[in-house]
């Protein structure tokens, strides 16, 4: 069998036929992973809503687009036997260590925070990443509180949440998601 020569064509046509098969193989990887992942967030979604607020029987979801915010915050708001019991609010901050940190906040009509549910991050293991509920109780803290008494800062900036220890940048990161929830549901409740 001769050796094929080496020339700048056999290259480029080499190289066109492994990238051509290795975005074919990308392509199909997507396109039958993209509907199990759209299903799982959906569903991690559900579970947080369920986590945020009381018990309800129906649910009304709507989108906001905050003022100088880069994606709009999706709001479902509860009832129970045509009574308003809450409203769980996904929002997001970009200030975490690692990137957009993605909260579900459950508050009830008066604007109490119900309870938190971390949906998404890329914070440190270990350190960041104890706000989600899986990794530590450090989110409880939150639970109850009304933001109009209740500073959503770090008491290093003169707020009165506790951070999480060596991860304060995730801590506020944390407390700017539920202020950006907060203030929007204020906004939406006077309208």
């Amino acid at each position: 069998m001769a050796k094929k020569e080496s020339s700048f064509v056999n290259m480029v046509l080499t190289l066109f036929v492994v990238t051509a098969v290795a975005a074919l193989a990308l392509g199909g990887v997507y396109s039958v992973t993209k509907e199990p992942i759209a299903i799982a967030k959906l569903m991690k979604t559900e579970k947080a809503i369920s986590e945020v607020l009381p018990e309800f029987d129906n649910i009304q979801e709507y989108k906001i687009l905050p003022e100088g915010g880069s994606d709009s915050l999706t709001f479902f708001k509860a009832t129970k036997n045509g009574e308003e019991v809450g409203t769980a609010i996904k929002t997001y901050t970009d200030r975490g260590f690692s990137g957009r940190v993605w909260i579900m906040v459950g508050l009830n009509p008066e604007g109490v925070i119900n309870n938190t549910a971390v949906l998404e991050h890329k914070e440190t293991p270990g350190l960041g990443d104890k706000m989600d509920k899986a990794k530590s109780d450090w989110s409880n803290q939150f639970n109850g509180k009304n933001p109009t008494e209740f500073k959503l800062k770090v008491t290093k900036n003169g707020g009165d949440v506790d951070a999480i220890t060596a991860a304060t940048i995730s801590s506020r990161a944390f407390c700017d998601a539920v202020q950006r929830a907060y203030n929007e549901f204020e906004k939406q409740d006077k309208r």
